[in-house]
């Protein structure tokens, strides 16, 4: 399999501690997206999901080009119920069309692939992590489960 990259963006820690479990188990490289603008505290999380759903553009920065990489698997917590400003302005500014995804969120989000798809390209495999099962042994076979689609 080609070298694959793990890029994420993550507010409170739930997304990146995924994001660093895929990587580590298809000894992938990881860069974190990082939005410019200060979500911190209930403000940040308050304008986040209006930004998100307003799809509000935002300045980032991240370290590692995903041109590069033969895979590529990304990451995001879900805002009001659709993906971060962050992983937005990640997807249009690469020009990403090929990926797989994976969420953290706090509830259902059955047509999130649509709504990627209207940026992007529908994800190659997705996988929806809800917060309430974060240290289940749940999550652990919906990650081997999701790597298993990724290496198809």
């Amino acid at each position: 399999m080609k070298k694959a990259l793990v890029a994420y963006y993550s507010r409170t820690g739930n997304t990146r501690k995924i994001a660093q479990t895929i990587a580590k188990k298809l000894n992938a490289d990881l860069d974190e997206i990082i939005d410019r603008k200060d979500r911190s505290g209930i403000v940040g999380w308050l304008v986040g999901g209006k930004d998100a759903f307003a799809k509000k553009p935002t300045k980032i920065d991240f370290k590692k080009n995903p041109k590069k990489y033969g895979l590529l698997i990304l990451g995001s917590p879900i805002w009001a119920w659709t993906i971060t400003p962050a992983l937005r302005e990640y997807l249009l500014k690469n020009k990403i069309t090929k990926f797989a995804f994976f969420c953290t969120c706090g509830g259902d989000n059955k047509d999130l692939a649509e709504k990627i798809q209207a940026i992007s390209n529908k994800p190659t495999a997705m996988l929806i992590i809800k917060d309430k099962e974060l240290d289940s042994k749940e999550t652990e076979v919906k990650i081997n489960n999701f790597i298993r689609a990724v290496r198809r």
